[in-house]
């Protein structure tokens, strides 16, 4: 016999922690349909022409392929297995799982562009799979929950992503939170600025580590990286920032002036804080940040971030605007932008600030308690008749000593106990018990129906 254990890298949720799970997702999907998104679920297995080649070589080093069914050694020769594993896989391996959710979404958009009312919005919720070395924080299986609108490239799509983000983070009782906002082309326009045009991918690998390593650490980077004095002398203005969004774009705007690619950014930017103030956002928690890069090999307009306060951890939700979603796809220059929420990171957060409801791991409101044959039949027309009144409520299913199921209630953390004896059938009044206070009472149907509605 076998001794049962987890694939690493992969996670049980048990009972208390999907509830906590189920929790956070219906929150962001009512928000995501109020918003006008719409779901999208698409296959776990993809074709590997599909996967390959979109998330650079070390991506393709993570996909997990799937061997061919059958004989899958049938078609590979002696001087395949000379060829090395590239040569070998296109003979063995035709699909393999999915590694995020927006490669996917792309080929969905690709193949039913002509059924699609555009712009497209929509979200999904789904596993991703990642051939990872795991460790703390870092699985080979989780979820990704994204939102995407397509086929636009108007900035009210921008402005609607900070409202969803304030909506749903609120909504999870979130009150201690940042959303970071930047533009890539301001980026492009530091880089000008300082007298390195063109780098700012090297430029920003750095300057990303700002929070983490510190400024002296950051100019010894640049420096290693091929940055002169001179160039990070101009890029003081970074380090520098003033606290108010207001402040920040005069600043840019200042310091960029010379650059038209850094002007528009700067643009973009106000137009989406215009929006959001003509929305009436209330305690708008947003911030301009001009050092934000995430992304940067595929974003090229408006990047988000989100960091929550009181607690040591990385962004809780992230995104921003790209061109050419679908362009390997044969359908070129359809414009996009979307988050994602990062669903572990934002339970690690509401678990570590004790933010979620009293009662999210409440499943059944009452437990009808079965003595006998005769106790077995009288409570199944009244747990139909609880349940018709959307109270939930369980009988337990064998005839056994009240403490057994007593304490089954307790484990279960089910409020209430209701107990149907020889003298309630008689009286037509149940006992019920109050399983955190103790109280214990008598009611009829309606006394009761009452009560358990609260």
């Amino acid at each position: 016999m076998s001794k049962p254990s987890l694939a690493r890298g992969t996670r049980d949720f048990g009972p208390e922690v999907m509830a906590k799970r189920t929790h956070i997702l219906d929150t962001i999907k009512v928000v995501f349909k109020k918003f006008g998104f719409l779901p999208l679920e698409t296959p776990a297995i993809e074709n590997l022409s599909v996967l390959m080649g979109k998330y650079g070589d070390e991506g393709d080093q993570l996909l997990f392929k799937i061997l061919n069914s059958g004989d899958y050694l049938k078609k590979v020769s002696q001087k395949d297995f000379e060829g090395g594993a590239k040569d070998m896989l296109q003979k063995v391996s035709e699909k393999g799982l999915r590694y995020d959710l927006t490669v996917p979404f792309a080929r969905f958009v690709a193949m039913n562009r002509h059924d699609l009312a555009m712009p497209f919005k929509r979200f999904q919720i789904q596993p991703v799979w990642r051939a990872d070395r795991p460790q703390r924080g870092r699985y080979r299986e989780f979820y990704q929950c994204d939102a995407d609108v397509v086929g636009t490239d108007s900035l009210l799509c921008e402005a609607e992503i900070v409202l969803m983000l304030h909506e749903v983070l609120r909504g999870l009782r979130l009150a201690d939170f940042t959303v970071k906002i930047n533009n890539r082309k301001i980026l492009t326009g530091i880089a000008e600025a300082i007298g390195k045009p063109g780098t700012e991918g090297e430029l920003c690998v750095a300057i990303d580590k700002l929070d983490k390593i510190g400024k002296e650490k950051v100019e010894e980077e640049l420096v290693t990286r091929g940055f002169a004095l001179e160039n990070i002398q101009n890029l003081q203005p970074v380090f520098n920032l003033p606290e108010s969004n207001q402040e920040v774009l005069l600043l840019l705007k200042d310091w960029l002036k010379d650059s038209e690619i850094g002007l528009k950014g700067i643009a973009e930017l106000e137009e989406v804080i215009a929006m959001i103030d003509g929305f009436g956002l209330e305690n708008p928690q947003y911030q301009i940040d001009p050092t934000l890069a995430r992304g940067l090999s595929y974003y090229t307009g408006a990047i988000f971030e989100v960091k929550a306060g009181g607690v040591q951890i990385g962004s809780i939700s992230g995104g921003g605007r790209y061109d050419n979603l679908t362009g390997t796809f044969g359908l070129p220059n359809v414009s996009g932008v979307g988050i994602s929420f990062g669903v572990d990171r934002i339970f690690d957060v509401l678990e570590e600030l004790n933010l979620f409801p009293e009662d999210t791991v409440k499943s059944t409101k009452v437990l009808l308690v079965n003595f006998d044959e005769a106790s077995m039949r009288a409570c199944l027309p009244i747990l139909k008749i609880l349940r018709e009144k959307n109270i939930a409520s369980e009988l337990y299913p064998d005839q056994a000593k009240l403490k057994k199921q007593f304490d089954y209630a307790n484990k279960k953390n089910i409020p209430f106990v209701l107990v149907i004896g020889e003298e309630e059938i008689k009286t037509q009044t149940y006992s019920l018990k109050n399983m955190e206070s103790g109280e214990q009472n008598h009611y009829s149907l309606n006394q009761l129906i009452d009560i358990l509605h609260v």
